[in-house]
């Protein structure tokens, strides 16, 4: 099935161009490569065969790539369209899964749903009104509110609900829109991955604060240095805040901390092990001494992390017969950072979030890396996700900037000689 290629710069974003895919064509792509015939294929999705080769060569035209090739053994996927089946199937089984969980009962997308009914929907639940969503999309409000009623009947469940003139997403909404993202980011990865993202591909990602002074900057530096054709998303949060976004789509990767029980549906890739250390600032009392005792430390006042986070859980365990005073909270090393070099307050921290500023002599470490729970720093994906080549690579620097974390590191950083 061949076609005069358009040039990839006449494209629409990955994002948008999802949107002009036809879920039965879709289907279709599917069946195709599964029985290895048109006809075959007609029968199973319910199509004639020349309307489901006429949306195979749709598909071909918006991807830019001949996806089967004609032998005598019968139609095989090219490369391309091996990747495009891949994706188009995993697409197809998030939205069947979405439709079980909203609806009760497990039926075929592509059947009873359409992408003008999920760009609709998607784009209600990121705007929060009718009227936002229909000017996010250039449509008319009712052409809106149609496209999500038809979706509710579809689906046999109410979705949102009106309060004034925004509406509000149930429960059941919530769970078709992960949904809805997590199918619409496996096609979003096949433009991409056929380079048909004139916007380059992009890598969504969230950091903690263990991840975010150190290791994310300097691998996303490499990736940038080496002139890799991608762009970067960063969220900023703790991983019970990230692992959400993460479920929902909204990011694909978390770097930071690995819990101890991650859930089965996630994926982990452990990079290093650290132990905490106190830190003060240079002209801190204690900052020349080699090591303090519990009890000293705890005559000053302290910096501690967010509840629920690694370093406050470590902090607690230091100090767990005679808390000291703690007259602030935070998780910004940026600002703690200020702080310190500004008072006689003492923190933790985790060496890789402190080393450029050690290694100024900004900031000083007290005594040795704590005894005791060593977390691990990784990285945590769907399981249910295959990585794009961008984060693919985006993973295999981080490995990289690992290497440059620690008293033994084998490696200089890329961003440390600009800070010393």
């Amino acid at each position: 099935m061949n076609h005069a290629q358009s040039p990839p710069d006449a494209q629409p974003g990955a994002a948008q161009a999802a949107f002009q895919l036809n879920l039965r064509h879709l289907r279709g792509l599917t069946a195709v490569h599964e029985h290895g015939s048109i006809s075959a294929a007609a029968g199973a999705v319910g199509l004639s065969q020349p309307a489901l080769t006429q949306g195979i060569l749709k598909l071909e035209k918006l991807m830019g790539e001949v996806l089967f090739e004609r032998r005598p053994d019968g139609i095989v996927p090219t490369a391309a369209g091996e990747l495009v089946v891949d994706r188009a199937r995993a697409c197809l089984a998030h939205l069947a899964t979405g439709t079980r969980q909203v609806g009760g009962t497990a039926f075929e997308p592509d059947r009873r749903l359409s992408m003008t009914q999920l760009r609709a929907f998607v784009a209600l639940v990121r705007a929060g009104s009718i009227s936002a969503a229909a000017a996010d999309l250039g449509l008319s409000q009712p052409a809106v509110h149609r496209a999500v009623r038809e979706l509710e009947e579809a689906l046999g469940r109410k979705l949102v609900e009106r309060r004034g003139r925004r509406v509000h997403v149930n429960f059941a909404g919530r769970r078709f829109a992960r949904s809805c993202r997590l199918a619409l980011a496996e096609l979003q990865a096949a433009f991409s991955e056929l380079g048909r993202d004139p916007h380059n591909p992009t890598i969504a990602l969230g950091t903690t604060p263990l991840a975010r002074g150190f290791l994310v900057p300097e691998a996303m530096a490499l990736m940038v240095a080496e002139r890799f054709p991608a762009g970067f998303r960063v969220h900023e949060g703790s991983w019970g805040e990230l692992v959400e976004a993460l479920r929902d789509g909204v990011i694909d990767i978390i770097v930071g901390e690995i819990p101890d029980d991650a859930a089965p549906d996630l994926a982990t890739h452990p990079l290093y092990e650290e132990a905490p250390v106190v830190v003060a600032g240079r002209q801190h009392p204690l900052a020349t001494r080699r090591s303090c005792t519990p009890q000293m430390l705890a005559s000053y006042p302290w910096i501690i992390a967010p509840e629920n986070s690694p370093l406050r859980a470590e902090w607690e365990r230091l100090f767990a017969d005679r808390r000291p005073e703690a007259p602030v909270e935070c998780g910004s090393i940026m600002i703690i950072g200020r702080l310190l070099t500004a008072s006689d307050l003492l923190t933790l921290a985790m060496p890789d979030q402190v080393a450029l500023q050690v290694r100024t002599g900004l900031l000083s470490c007290i005594g040795a890396p704590l005894a005791g729970s060593r977390p691990t720093v990784g990285a945590t994906m769907r399981k249910s996700w295959r990585l794009t080549r961008a984060q693919q690579r985006f993973l295999e620097l981080l490995t990289v900037a690992s290497a440059g974390i620690g008293a033994d590191a084998s490696r200089q950083s890329l961003i440390e000689p600009y800070w010393t």
